[in-house]
C-alpha cells in the first residue's frame, strides 16, 4: 500500500508564489465524531493510478482530512490577485486551500492535487479557512456532471468529513474537506499578482519564467520557448477559453462568479460556488446572490471571458513585444480572434445539438437563434426542449416550446433520416442535469445525516 508520490514543481519553481503549509485544522472535543471518508472517486483515483487500498487507509484519512502531510510532500498555499467584479484585489490567495503538490498519473500528464476546506492559510485574513459538507458535495457532482458531459473541469478525488462542525449562515453544518484534482491551478489571477501587485523588479524577473513555466505545462505544441512564446500563450488561453465557453452555453451552466482569480489557464471549469444549469431557458439568468447587476448573467459569460482575458494580456504585454505600442496591437488581434473562435465553437455545439452533421450552411446561425429566442420566450426547459425536438423529429408532432414555423424550417434543413438524426442529437443532448430543487434537497439530507438522495443524483 503505497500512497501518491507528489512533486512541488511549482513551489520550488515560484517559493515567492506560495507559503508553506502545515495543518492547521482545530483539535477534535472529546465529544466529536472521527473524521470520516465520507466518498472517494475512483474513476479520478484510477486516473491519477492510486491505490485503492491507499484511498481507504488511516494515512489518507489524516492527509485528505487535512490532518497531516505526506512524507517529503511540500504542501502549499498559492498567491494570487484577482478582478472581482471588475474590482482589482491585489492579494487574494489560497485563503482555504492547500496545494499538496503535483501527480504524475500512468498516461505521463501531470495533475495538482489540492484540499479545499483544509484551515487557515497565511492568506486567510479573517476567514476560518473551513469547508462544509453540502457545498464540498456541490463541487464534487458539478465537477462530475460536467465530466460526463465532457467539458474540461476540475474534479473531485474524494471528501472527508472532519468530525467537528462549522459556523455558517447561522447554523452548524458538518465539516468536511474536499480533495480537487486539476490540470494546474494557475489563474488569471495568478499573473495580476506578478504584474500589477508585486514590486516593478521582482515582478519583472518572475514573469517570464511563469509563462515559461504555464506554457510547458499546458501548451507545450503551441507556445514552445522564444521571443514569441508569450503571445502564443496569450492566443492558447484564448482559444481554450472561447472551447470551454462555448460548451458552457451549450448545455446550459451558469458558472455565477467568473472573476479572474476563477479563470484557469488550462481551460478547465473551476471554482464551483454559486452556480447552476438553467431550468427555463433565460439568457439574463443570474445564480449568485451578490451579482445585484447581472455582470455574470448567463448570456454575459463570453464577453467577460474576453474581459478576463484582456487582463491577462495586459499582464504579459511586457513580454509579448519591447515597443508597447506593438504589445498592444499582437495583444488586441489575439483578443478579437477570441470572439471568432468563440463564435465557431459555439456554432459547432449548438449544429450537433440540432441533429445537423453535415457541412454548415449559411442559413445555420440564423436557424439556432431564432430557435433560443422561441425558447426564451416561451420559457422552455432548456435541457428537456432539446429531447423533445428529437422526439418531435420522428412523430411529425408539434411541441409546446417552439412554432410550427420554426419546425418546419429545421426539418426542411435535417440532413438524413428522421430516425438516424433523432440518435445522434440525444447522444449529444443531456437527458439528465444536476436540477437546482434535486440538489439542494440532496445536500440538506447528506447534512442531516442522509445521503441516499444524494448518493443517487
Amino acid at each position: 500500500m503505497t500512497g501518491p508520490r507528489l512533486t512541488a514543481d511549482f513551489a520550488g519553481a515560484f517559493p515567492e508564489l506560495v507559503r508553506e503549509w502545515q495543518p492547521t485544522l482545530p483539535a477534535l472535543r472529546e465529544d466529536a465524531d472521527s473524521p470520516q471518508l465520507y466518498l472517494t472517486n475512483p474513476g479520478v483515483a484510477d486516473d491519477l493510478g492510486l491505490e485503492p487500498s491507499w484511498l481507504h487507509s488511516q494515512e489518507a484519512l489524516e492527509v485528505l482530512g487535512a490532518r497531516g502531510i505526506l512524507p517529503e510532500s511540500q504542501p502549499v498555499s498559492q498567491a494570487y490577485a484577482g478582478s472581482q467584479f471588475g474590482s482589482f484585489s491585489p492579494l487574494l490567495g489560497d485563503g482555504r486551500a492547500v496545494l499538496l503538490g503535483e501527480i504524475t498519473t500512468p498516461a505521463g500528464e501531470q495533475r495538482d492535487l489540492a484540499l479545499k476546506g483544509s484551515g487557515r492559510t497565511p492568506f486567510s485574513r479573517g476567514g476560518d479557512g473551513r469547508a462544509v459538507l453540502g457545498p464540498a458535495l456541490r463541487e464534487h457532482l458539478f465537477g462530475e456532471a460536467m465530466a460526463a458531459l465532457g467539458i474540461p473541469t476540475t474534479r473531485v478525488l474524494a471528501v472527508v468529513t472532519t468530525g467537528d462542525r462549522v459556523f455558517r449562515d447561522g447554523g452548524m453544518p458538518p465539516g468536511a474537506v474536499l480533495t480537487r484534482v486539476a490540470a494546474s491551478h494557475l489563474r488569471v489571477g495568478t499573473f495580476e499578482l506578478v504584474a500589477r501587485s508585486m514590486s516593478h523588479e521582482s515582478g519583472a524577473d518572475i514573469l517570464p519564467r511563469l509563462v515559461a513555466y504555464a506554457a510547458a505545462r499546458h501548451f507545450p505544441d503551441v507556445a514552445p520557448p522564444g521571443p514569441d512564446q508569450a503571445g502564443h500563450l496569450l492566443a492558447a488561453v484564448a482559444k481554450a477559453q472561447a472551447t470551454l465557453m462555448a460548451g458552457w452555453v451549450a448545455v446550459g451552466f451558469l458558472h455565477g462568479v467568473m472573476n479572474t482569480d476563477n479563470m484557469a489557464l488550462s481551460g478547465e471549469t473551476i471554482d464551483y460556488g454559486p452556480c447552476a444549469w438553467l431550468e427555463a431557458y433565460d439568457p439574463d439568468a443570474v445564480f449568485s446572490s451578490i451579482d445585484s447587476g447581472g455582470r455574470y448573467r448567463f448570456r454575459n459569460q463570453a464577453p467577460i471571458a474576453l474581459w478576463n482575458l484582456s487582463r491577462f494580456a495586459e499582464s504579459l504585454l511586457p513580454l509579448i513585444d519591447p515597443s508597447p505600442d506593438r504589445a498592444v496591437d499582437l495583444a488586441t488581434e489575439v483578443l478579437d480572434r477570441f470572439q471568432v473562435d468563440y463564435e465557431q465553437a459555439r456554432l459547432t455545439a449548438f449544429r450537433a445539438k440540432l441533429g445537423l452533421t453535415d457541412a454548415a450552411r449559411p442559413g445555420d446561425a440564423e436557424l439556432i437563434e431564432s430557435l433560443l429566442g422561441e425558447l426564451a420566450t416561451n420559457g422552455a426547459d432548456y435541457t428537456l426542449a432539446w429531447r423533445h425536438l428529437a422526439d418531435a423529429l420522428t412523430s411529425g408532432e408539434p411541441i409546446a416550446e417552439v412554432s410550427e414555423g420554426w419546425m418546419a424550417a429545421w426539418r426542411a434543413r435535417v440532413p438524413g433520416e428522421p430516425a438516424a438524426v433523432a440518435e445522434a442529437m440525444n447522444r449529444t443532448n443531456p437527458l439528465y442535469v444536476p436540477r437546482n430543487h434535486l440538489v439542494e434537497a440532496a445536500l440538506e439530507g447528506a447534512a442531516g445525516g442522509e445521503r441516499a438522495a444524494y448518493d443517487r443524483l
